[in-house]
């Protein structure tokens, strides 16, 4: 069973104003076939909290500890951390020119593994996964992400989580952008990748939607860089009829 732990996380970022602290001591751990949403007010530091995880050179860690199966995920370069089993599917996934979408894949899936997969099988995989989310296959051939609408960009995300096969997924506001039907049908893949890999997920978002289709086992409340509750598939219910405001009432506003 894979973990990733994270104790006594403190983070900050520099501002014009100087040093900010956005994380004030997070503690969570997300265990392979688990499904983790952290729900909370813009600014609480849920965003944050996915690039730290993932490396992102902007955020400093103050203190605390991430690990991943004992080892120091802090101490690993972005790659390495991809490499050991960590992915993050981004809020706005970039535009990457003059690199297709196969190229791309491809390449990917070879620095994960050391090798090349056989042509063949990896042929067949990725048109199973384009298929299975309403991808036409002419977007293999298509440079990455440029171009493509909103809802296209986050079903090409769920089409490497599908294919690279992580042990820990963050999923920053997967659902941002997407109507109804996308959200289903990247739900659906992510679902089905967990179903076949034992996937472990922490999907950060502001909405209940996507949990009509991400059954969480736990729910977590992201208020001022901390978590103020948690609990289970029942807390979200409980959000989503009345908001943040228990929590966000006199909180200090950054």
């Amino acid at each position: 069973m894979t973990s990733l732990i994270i104790r006594d996380l403190h983070v900050s970022i520099e501002t014009d104003q100087g040093t900010t602290p956005i994380l004030r001591g997070v503690d969570l751990t997300i265990n392979s076939g688990e499904i983790h949403a952290i729900m909370g007010p813009n600014g609480s530091g849920k965003s944050t909290l996915a690039y730290t995880i993932a490396g992102h050179p902007r955020y400093t860690v103050d203190s605390g500890s991430i690990t991943l199966d004992g080892e120091d995920v802090l101490a690993m370069s972005v790659d390495e951390r991809a490499k050991a089993g960590l992915f993050l599917a981004m809020q706005y996934p970039v535009e990457i020119p003059g690199v297709t979408v196969s190229n791309f894949l491809r390449t990917a899936k070879t620095a994960l593994d050391g090798q090349a997969p056989p042509l063949r099988s990896w042929v067949k995989d990725l048109k199973t996964s384009m298929e299975a989310l309403r991808m036409d296959a002419g977007f293999t051939e298509r440079n990455v992400n440029e171009g493509f609408s909103g809802g296209e960009k986050k079903r090409h995300e769920i089409v490497q989580l599908e294919l690279l096969k992580p042990k820990i997924a963050v999923l920053d506001e997967t659902d941002s952008g997407l109507d109804v039907d996308a959200l289903k049908i990247v739900s659906e893949g992510v679902n089905r990748v967990k179903d076949n890999t034992d996937l472990g997920v922490l999907l950060i978002t502001h909405y209940t939607r996507i949990l009509r289709y991400i059954t969480p086992d736990f729910v977590h409340v992201f208020v001022d860089g901390r978590i103020a509750e948690q609990g289970g598939a029942e807390l979200a219910e409980r959000l989503e009829n009345e908001g943040y405001d228990r929590y966000t009432a006199g909180a200090p506003v950054h």
